[in-house]
This record gives structure tokens, sequence and C-alpha cells, in this order.
């Protein structure tokens, strides 16, 4: 069992920056893929940003240039530095971890944009 618990959410001005944190309470050891997601009021879920085991990426079409993912496997930890950040960003943000055939979720964090 793994725990997730995201951090770095809160209120930031259209145009401004934030830093979303995922910390693991496990090592990252074994792990397929570490994403983030997102969910507006009355949308799906989407997948935002994930980085695999081979170190590939993965951005949505919206966050391409803006979002950007890293790990740092000394610290169990997966960031999303999110810049030039838009009202349309605004959501709960959630940490997902693929490892060893499970899939792991976080609480989720809020992003809200005022503009």
């Amino acid at each position: 069992q793994v725990q997730l618990v995201e951090s770095g959410g809160g209120l930031v001005q259209a145009g401004g920056s934030l830093r979303l944190s995922c910390a693991a309470s496990r090592s990252f050891f074994g792990f397929n893929r570490m994403g983030w997601y997102r969910q507006a009021p009355g949308k799906q879920r989407e997948l935002v940003a994930a980085t695999t085991s081979v170190n590939s990426t993965y951005y949505a079409d919206s966050v391409k240039g803006r979002f950007t993912i890293s790990r740092d496997n000394a610290k169990n930890t997966v960031y999303l530095q999110m810049n030039s950040v838009q009202p349309e960003d605004a959501a709960v943000y959630y940490c997902n971890l693929d490892r060893l055939g499970a899939s792991y979720w976080g609480q989720g964090t809020q992003v809200t944009v005022s503009s």
C-alpha cells in the first residue's frame, strides 16, 4: 500500500506560478507511471502530465509549454510546476501512482485562479 499526499495548491493570479508536490509513503521503486490529474466542477477527471519509469513524459495539449512534471526519487516526491496559470487551470489536482499492478491516488489539492 502506498499513500500519496499532495500539497502546494492554493490561490494564484492568472499568469502566476504554483508548484504542486506529491509525497509518497514508500519508494518509487517498481513504479510504472506517476501522473497528475485534475477535475474541475462538472467535468471529467483528466490527465494533465505524467512521467514514466523510463523517463518519458506526457502533457495534455492544454498545458504543454506551461507545466512541467518532475520527480525526486530520493524524496519519493513528484512535482508539477505550473507556470502562466490560466483560469481554466482551476481544479482539484490529484496525484496518481501506478506501481506493480496497483494504482494509488492522493486526496487532491485545490487550485483556484483569480483573473
